[in-house]
């Protein structure tokens, strides 16, 4: 009962949180015209296997803030089912971003994400980086970043109780190409390996727009995680069809 309580404060502040550090970085360029803010929510459809199996709406939002020598970001998702007052989905996940640029390719990066989902065998899990980023392939239609460094891991397991503190490296990499005027394909991977397990991250995604300020995407996620609690599924999917909004 308590977590039902609490749960959606949790969720907000943590939210708010992860907004506020997002837009803390370059605080001396806050004047400057070169500050530009954009974002996107979305909600649709989503199908989900692995540890829940079920139909279900998914609500997205995200934040950018970019200058001369900055690019920060905050993204947060929530995911909530219930049938017959039985919760059969329940998974709120946000992460956040920045990027300090060194050149045109180099840049230094931090990043830190946070997870809560009911099913997943945890209770939370989060995760913290910094290291070095290279764009790869830096073209007017298509980019390609990779990502390298070391970070932390932190996570309680839901039965047990047992919490783990550990170091971890982290490869990532992402990709952007604009297909055509109105259509664009996007590809996040990463892979955070530690003692206890390695968790493997990929999402593609397909946006077509509809109008200057809504699109409709079709998107996949596949996560992977070597070593899990006892009857939890290694691999979980989304599969999702939402409406996007930029701003």
């Amino acid at each position: 009962m308590t977590k039902k309580i609490y749960k959606p404060a949790v969720r907000l502040c943590a939210g708010a949180a992860l907004l506020f550090c997002a837009s803390v970085g370059a605080v001396e360029e806050t004047a400057s015209p070169d500050v530009v803010w954009s974002g996107e929510g979305e909600l649709g459809y989503t199908r989900t296997t692995g540890n829940t199996d079920t139909e279900s709406l998914l609500l997205k939002f995200g934040v950018k803030r970019e200058s001369k020598k900055w690019l920060a970001s905050v993204r947060v998702e929530d995911l909530d089912k219930s049938e017959d007052g039985v919760t059969t989905a329940d998974r709120f996940f946000a992460v956040v971003k920045s990027d300090y640029k060194l050149a045109v390719r180099h840049y230094l990066f931090g990043t830190g994400d946070y997870e809560d989902d009911r099913f997943s065998g945890y209770d939370y899990r989060a995760n913290a980086a910094v290291g070095y980023g290279y764009r790869v392939v830096d073209l007017p239609s298509l980019a390609i970043n990779g990502e390298i460094g070391p970070g932390g891991r932190w996570s309680r397991e839901t039965d047990t109780g047992d919490k783990t503190a550990e170091a971890t490296a982290r490869l990532a990499g992402d990709l952007t190409w604009r297909i055509s005027p109105t259509a664009k394909l996007t590809e996040e991977v990463s892979a955070v390996r530690g003692p206890s397990n390695t968790v493997y991250r990929s999402l593609t995604a397909l946006t077509t727009n509809i109008n200057s300020d809504l699109a409709l995407r079709v998107a996949y996620l596949y996560k992977h995680t070597t070593d899990v609690p006892i009857d939890t599924e290694k691999t979980d999917t989304e599969t999702a069809v939402t409406l996007v909004y930029s701003f």
